[in-house]
């Protein structure tokens, strides 16, 4: 069975979109074209809430690491493929290919922290991944979140399925709408600074507990 990674790849190669399929069937389409495009405004509202030397955390092709650069803002993207690195690199972002659960550059000194695009499901465990990004941020540094606009909480093993049906092997993945990230963030410390909608996408802002 094709590996998660290997379909990854191949949306991004032909800016065709990818669908995750959660394991009670629920299906989730993403936007692999419009990551390849430049940063909207919703984008580039979002971003505006980054103050100082930010990490985007599962960059992807680098949208948001290259606008916050255009901004004169430091950022650093983190990605798990070589080959949504190079398109990040290639639009001018600084990035590097990392599982972001081992060891980056500048943690604890970080400013601020994405997880955009449904990143906060990465792992399949949130607990986890708030806890992780608590570690790599300064005491105060705040994290932005894209969450679903319905209330939900759904943890555990997923799929990737292709344009052309191509089902991918099982891999862990979560998706939170704010709700539940609320419960999630007050358990790993995290405190609630804000909640927004804006051309129809959901986000959170967290602020350190150290």
């Amino acid at each position: 069975m094709t590996q998660p990674l290997a379909l990854y790849d191949d949306a991004l190669r032909y800016g065709r979109p990818l669908v995750v399929r959660h394991a009670d069937g629920v299906e989730r389409a993403h936007d692999v074209a419009g990551w390849l495009a430049e940063a909207d405004a919703v984008d580039l509202a979002l971003l505006a809430r980054c103050h100082g030397p930010t990490l985007d955390l599962g960059c992807g092709p680098g949208r948001l690491t290259a606008a916050l650069a255009l901004t004169g803002t430091p950022a650093l993207g983190v990605d798990v493929s070589t080959r949504a690195v190079a398109l990040a690199r290639a639009r001018g972002a600084a990035a590097v290919v990392r599982d972001l659960f081992s060891p980056l550059p500048g943690e604890g000194r970080w400013d601020a922290a994405l997880l955009i695009d449904g990143n906060v499901g990465i792992g399949g465990v949130p607990l986890r991944l708030l806890r992780r990004v608590g570690t790599l941020l300064r005491p105060g540094g705040e994290l932005l979140v894209e969450v679903a606009p319905e209330d939900v909480d759904r943890r555990g093993p997923a799929r990737l399925v292709s344009a052309s049906g191509q089902l991918s092997g099982p891999f862990g993945w979560a998706e939170l709408g704010a709700p539940a990230l609320r419960r999630l963030a007050s358990r790993a410390g995290w405190t609630l600074r804000e909640e927004w909608t804006d051309g129809g996408r959901c986000f959170t802002r967290l602020a350190t507990g150290r």
